[in-house]
């Protein structure tokens, strides 16, 4: 990693940091620039502006959403196994990256346009995803529920929720927590 790279990603951690703490409105270059120890004007340098560190931190947690998505998914055609890793990926995602969901779920009032159009056009996609899940298992006749929509919606929040609670040196490893999530999920789905 060159140093020019490396300082963007300590500026681009400290904003996150700062969005989480502050909020995207409290939080100023200033602030950002203090964080990592340069003055404001010369923040420029390394970004472009406070807006363009919020849409990166929330397409490249969309980006890396969808792409874990799609791995677990990938290998199997088995409605109740691609759920269980769908889920799994979705739970260690949070519980790994708790400040960019806890920013990504809060600060999406702050994206300009195109900018709000994107990021909404990128969780819709990843809901879709678990949405298409749910009705793959429902016409293979190995899910019942009532909606797929509603269930979808259940499912994602079983992980966001987990970035609000949970640390490393709690009660549950993150392969205990995964594994308790992926029960949850099937049992969401009508599998026993």
């Amino acid at each position: 990693m060159t140093t020019a790279t490396a300082r963007t990603a300590e500026i681009r951690a400290a904003a996150l940091e700062l969005f989480t703490k502050l909020g995207y409105e409290g939080t100023t270059m200033g602030d950002i620039g203090g964080a990592v120890g340069i003055r404001g004007p010369s923040l420029y340098k390394h970004v472009a502006s406070k807006q363009d560190l919020l849409v990166q931190i929330m397409t490249d947690t969309m980006d890396a959403l969808l792409d874990a998505h799609r791995t677990a998914v990938a290998t199997t055609r088995d409605p109740v196994e691609r759920l269980r890793r769908a889920v799994d990926a979705h739970v260690r995602y949070h519980a790994r990256h708790r400040l960019e969901a806890f920013v990504g779920n809060r600060e999406i009032r702050s994206l300009v346009e195109p900018h709000r159009s994107a990021v909404l056009a990128q969780r819709t996609e990843y809901e879709n995803g678990f949405r298409d899940l749910v009705t793959e298992g429902v016409a293979a006749g190995r899910f019942s529920v009532a909606s797929a929509r509603l269930t979808s919606y259940a499912l994602l929040d079983l992980g966001m929720g987990i970035s609000a609670w949970y640390r490393e040196d709690g009660e549950l490893s993150e392969n205990e927590l995964a594994w308790q999530y992926t029960e949850f999920a099937l049992r969401l789905v009508g599998v026993a």
